[in-house]
Protein backbone atom coordinates (compact mmCIF):
# COMPACT_ATOMS: atom_id res chain seq x y z
CA UNK A 1 0.00 0.00 0.00
CA UNK A 2 1.39 3.61 -0.94
CA UNK A 3 -0.11 6.87 -0.20
CA UNK A 4 -1.68 7.43 -3.47
CA UNK A 5 -3.65 4.26 -3.25
CA UNK A 6 -4.78 5.63 0.34
CA UNK A 7 -5.26 8.70 0.14
CA UNK A 8 -8.91 8.48 -1.09
CA UNK A 9 -9.99 6.27 1.97
CA UNK A 10 -8.00 8.85 3.62
CA UNK A 11 -9.86 11.79 2.43
CA UNK A 12 -12.91 10.12 3.14
CA UNK A 13 -12.55 9.86 7.06
CA UNK A 14 -11.31 13.32 7.35
CA UNK A 15 -14.33 14.55 5.81
CA UNK A 16 -15.90 12.28 8.06
CA UNK A 17 -14.74 13.08 11.63
CA UNK A 18 -13.91 16.67 10.63
CA UNK A 19 -10.27 15.85 11.23
CA UNK A 20 -7.97 18.94 9.69
CA UNK A 21 -4.92 17.00 7.24
CA UNK A 22 -3.04 20.23 8.33
CA UNK A 23 -3.15 18.76 11.78
CA UNK A 24 -2.01 15.04 10.76
CA UNK A 25 0.72 16.42 8.54
CA UNK A 26 1.99 19.01 11.79
CA UNK A 27 2.17 15.35 13.67
CA UNK A 28 3.73 14.18 10.63
CA UNK A 29 6.54 16.67 10.80
CA UNK A 30 7.01 16.28 14.31
CA UNK A 31 7.45 12.62 14.49
CA UNK A 32 9.48 13.21 11.45
CA UNK A 33 12.14 14.94 13.50
CA UNK A 34 12.37 12.63 16.68
CA UNK A 35 12.75 9.23 14.28
CA UNK A 36 15.03 7.65 12.33
CA UNK A 37 14.50 5.45 9.00
CA UNK A 38 13.22 2.31 10.00
CA UNK A 39 14.53 -0.69 7.84
CA UNK A 40 11.26 -3.24 7.34
CA UNK A 41 13.64 -6.38 7.46
CA UNK A 42 13.78 -5.87 11.25
CA UNK A 43 10.22 -7.20 11.47
CA UNK A 44 11.40 -10.53 10.51
CA UNK A 45 10.70 -12.43 7.61
CA UNK A 46 6.51 -12.87 7.58
CA UNK A 47 6.17 -14.03 3.92
CA UNK A 48 3.63 -16.73 3.64
CA UNK A 49 2.85 -16.69 7.55
CA UNK A 50 -0.21 -16.74 9.58
CA UNK A 51 -0.49 -13.46 11.04
CA UNK A 52 -2.58 -12.67 14.07
CA UNK A 53 -3.76 -9.12 13.94
CA UNK A 54 -4.68 -9.07 17.69
CA UNK A 55 -7.15 -6.76 18.55
CA UNK A 56 -7.82 -4.81 22.11
CA UNK A 57 -11.61 -5.68 22.97
CA UNK A 58 -12.03 -7.77 26.01
CA UNK A 59 -12.94 -10.80 23.59
CA UNK A 60 -9.25 -11.33 23.36
CA UNK A 61 -9.51 -13.18 26.54
CA UNK A 62 -11.58 -15.50 24.40
CA UNK A 63 -9.07 -15.51 21.85
CA UNK A 64 -5.63 -15.80 23.03
CA UNK A 65 -5.18 -19.63 21.53
CA UNK A 66 -5.66 -17.81 17.89
CA UNK A 67 -2.61 -15.21 18.90
CA UNK A 68 -0.99 -18.18 20.25
CA UNK A 69 -1.57 -20.74 17.17
CA UNK A 70 -0.61 -17.97 14.96
CA UNK A 71 3.40 -17.42 13.41
CA UNK A 72 3.58 -13.53 13.92
CA UNK A 73 1.72 -11.79 16.40
CA UNK A 74 1.20 -7.93 15.59
CA UNK A 75 -1.08 -6.55 19.01
CA UNK A 76 -2.90 -3.15 18.92
CA UNK A 77 -2.73 -1.09 21.85
CA UNK A 78 -3.49 -2.87 24.71
CA UNK A 79 -3.71 -6.53 23.08
CA UNK A 80 0.09 -6.07 23.82
CA UNK A 81 -0.63 -6.18 27.34
CA UNK A 82 -3.61 -8.56 27.37
CA UNK A 83 -1.37 -11.22 25.43
CA UNK A 84 1.71 -10.61 27.45
CA UNK A 85 0.38 -11.39 30.83
CA UNK A 86 -0.99 -14.93 29.00
CA UNK A 87 2.35 -15.47 28.03
CA UNK A 88 2.02 -15.18 23.64
CA UNK A 89 4.89 -13.74 22.62
CA UNK A 90 4.00 -10.35 20.81
CA UNK A 91 6.50 -9.93 17.33
CA UNK A 92 5.51 -6.14 17.05
CA UNK A 93 3.17 -3.61 18.68
CA UNK A 94 0.45 -0.63 17.09
CA UNK A 95 0.02 2.07 18.58
CA UNK A 96 -0.83 5.45 19.12
CA UNK A 97 0.17 6.04 22.06
CA UNK A 98 -2.66 6.65 23.70
CA UNK A 99 -3.19 3.99 26.43
CA UNK A 100 -0.06 1.99 26.98
CA UNK A 101 3.03 3.96 25.78
CA UNK A 102 5.02 2.49 28.44
CA UNK A 103 4.29 -1.19 26.86
CA UNK A 104 5.82 0.15 24.05
CA UNK A 105 9.03 1.59 25.15
CA UNK A 106 9.59 -1.30 27.25
CA UNK A 107 9.23 -3.61 23.91
CA UNK A 108 11.45 -1.21 21.92
CA UNK A 109 14.11 -1.61 24.58
CA UNK A 110 13.60 -5.60 24.02
CA UNK A 111 14.31 -5.38 20.44
CA UNK A 112 10.57 -5.79 19.72
CA UNK A 113 9.52 -3.47 16.50
CA UNK A 114 6.59 -1.05 17.52
CA UNK A 115 5.01 1.09 14.79
CA UNK A 116 4.22 4.29 16.55
CA UNK A 117 1.30 6.38 15.40
CA UNK A 118 1.29 10.28 14.80
CA UNK A 119 -1.33 12.09 14.10
CA UNK A 120 -3.40 15.37 14.72
CA UNK A 121 -5.03 14.86 17.91
CA UNK A 122 -1.76 12.95 20.24
CA UNK A 123 0.94 16.08 19.04
CA UNK A 124 1.89 15.98 23.00
CA UNK A 125 2.17 12.02 23.73
CA UNK A 126 4.23 12.07 20.34
CA UNK A 127 6.47 15.12 21.87
CA UNK A 128 6.61 13.38 25.42
CA UNK A 129 7.33 9.02 24.46
CA UNK A 130 8.70 9.05 20.86
CA UNK A 131 12.55 10.03 22.46
CA UNK A 132 12.22 7.56 24.93
CA UNK A 133 11.81 4.63 22.39
CA UNK A 134 14.84 2.78 20.64
CA UNK A 135 14.93 4.49 17.68
CA UNK A 136 16.51 0.93 15.82
CA UNK A 137 13.29 -0.57 16.74
CA UNK A 138 10.84 2.38 16.20
CA UNK A 139 8.42 2.55 12.89
CA UNK A 140 6.94 5.78 12.74
CA UNK A 141 3.82 5.86 10.80
CA UNK A 142 1.27 8.84 9.61
CA UNK A 143 -2.31 8.64 7.62
CA UNK A 144 -0.79 11.83 5.86
CA UNK A 145 1.11 11.96 3.08
CA UNK A 146 4.66 9.64 4.42
CA UNK A 147 7.90 12.04 5.24
CA UNK A 148 11.33 10.97 5.34
CA UNK A 149 11.59 8.17 8.47
CA UNK A 150 7.18 8.49 8.76
CA UNK A 151 5.73 5.84 6.52
CA UNK A 152 1.64 5.62 5.54
CA UNK A 153 1.59 1.97 4.85
CA UNK A 154 -2.10 2.17 5.08
CA UNK A 155 -4.78 1.74 7.63
CA UNK A 156 -6.56 4.27 10.40
CA UNK A 157 -7.39 2.55 13.96
CA UNK A 158 -4.20 0.75 15.55
CA UNK A 159 -5.99 -2.58 14.52
CA UNK A 160 -6.47 -1.83 11.20
CA UNK A 161 -3.19 -0.62 10.74
CA UNK A 162 -1.47 -3.50 11.75
CA UNK A 163 -3.37 -5.65 9.17
CA UNK A 164 -2.31 -3.30 6.87
CA UNK A 165 1.34 -3.47 7.79
CA UNK A 166 0.98 -7.21 7.97
CA UNK A 167 -0.17 -6.92 4.14
CA UNK A 168 2.88 -4.66 3.11
CA UNK A 169 5.40 -7.25 4.39
CA UNK A 170 4.19 -10.56 2.96
CA UNK A 171 1.77 -12.15 5.26
CA UNK A 172 0.16 -14.89 4.17
CA UNK A 173 -2.84 -15.17 6.26
CA UNK A 174 -4.30 -12.55 8.30
CA UNK A 175 -6.25 -13.63 11.55
CA UNK A 176 -8.70 -11.61 13.94
CA UNK A 177 -8.69 -12.69 18.06
CA UNK A 178 -9.42 -9.67 19.67
CA UNK A 179 -11.96 -7.74 17.50
CA UNK A 180 -15.42 -7.04 18.28
CA UNK A 181 -17.10 -4.24 16.17
CA UNK A 182 -20.30 -3.94 17.69
CA UNK A 183 -18.48 -3.95 21.13
CA UNK A 184 -20.96 -2.21 23.61
CA UNK A 185 -18.55 -0.60 26.23
CA UNK A 186 -16.89 1.99 23.49
CA UNK A 187 -18.45 5.34 23.09
CA UNK A 188 -20.00 6.90 20.16
CA UNK A 189 -16.92 8.19 18.63
CA UNK A 190 -15.13 4.64 19.09
CA UNK A 191 -17.56 3.31 17.79
CA UNK A 192 -17.91 5.11 14.33
CA UNK A 193 -13.89 4.38 14.77
CA UNK A 194 -14.62 0.86 14.43
CA UNK A 195 -16.63 1.50 11.31
CA UNK A 196 -14.29 3.14 9.61
CA UNK A 197 -11.65 -0.30 10.60
CA UNK A 198 -13.89 -2.30 8.95
CA UNK A 199 -14.79 -0.56 6.11
CA UNK A 200 -10.87 -0.33 5.68
CA UNK A 201 -10.44 -3.99 6.29
CA UNK A 202 -12.90 -4.93 3.46
CA UNK A 203 -10.97 -3.21 1.53
CA UNK A 204 -7.56 -4.87 2.35
CA UNK A 205 -9.41 -8.29 1.79
CA UNK A 206 -10.35 -7.32 -1.50
CA UNK A 207 -7.30 -6.07 -2.08
CA UNK A 208 -5.87 -9.64 -0.86
CA UNK A 209 -8.42 -11.62 -2.09
CA UNK A 210 -8.61 -13.50 0.86
CA UNK A 211 -11.96 -13.91 3.52
CA UNK A 212 -11.58 -12.95 6.73
CA UNK A 213 -14.05 -14.05 9.33
CA UNK A 214 -14.14 -11.43 11.36
CA UNK A 215 -16.35 -9.44 8.66
CA UNK A 216 -18.77 -12.51 8.25
CA UNK A 217 -21.95 -10.86 7.95
CA UNK A 218 -20.87 -7.20 7.15
CA UNK A 219 -19.52 -7.29 3.38
CA UNK A 220 -23.07 -6.28 1.96
CA UNK A 221 -23.02 -3.18 3.81
CA UNK A 222 -19.01 -2.76 3.45
CA UNK A 223 -19.45 -2.26 -0.37
CA UNK A 224 -21.76 -0.36 -0.30
CA UNK A 225 -20.13 2.10 2.07
CA UNK A 226 -16.31 1.96 0.31
CA UNK A 227 -17.13 1.01 -3.33
CA UNK A 228 -18.35 4.90 -3.83
CA UNK A 229 -15.08 6.18 -2.58
CA UNK A 230 -13.08 4.31 -4.44
CA UNK A 231 -15.40 4.45 -7.77
CA UNK A 232 -14.38 8.71 -6.98
CA UNK A 233 -10.99 7.75 -6.97
CA UNK A 234 -10.82 5.56 -9.97
CA UNK A 235 -13.15 8.07 -11.95
CA UNK A 236 -10.20 10.78 -10.81
CA UNK A 237 -7.48 9.11 -12.17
Amino acid sequence: MNFEAFEPMYGAILADFGFARADDERARDIAADLSTPFPMERLGDWRGATVAVAGAAPRLSEDVGIARDADVVVAASTAADTLRDRGVVVDCMVTDLDKNPGTAVELTREGVPVAAHAHGDNVPAVREWLPRFEDAWTLTTTQAAPRGPVRNLGGFTDGDRAAFLADHVGAGRLVFPGWDFDDPNVGPVKARKLDWAARVLRWLERRRDERFAVLDGRRAALDAAIDPILSGARGAD
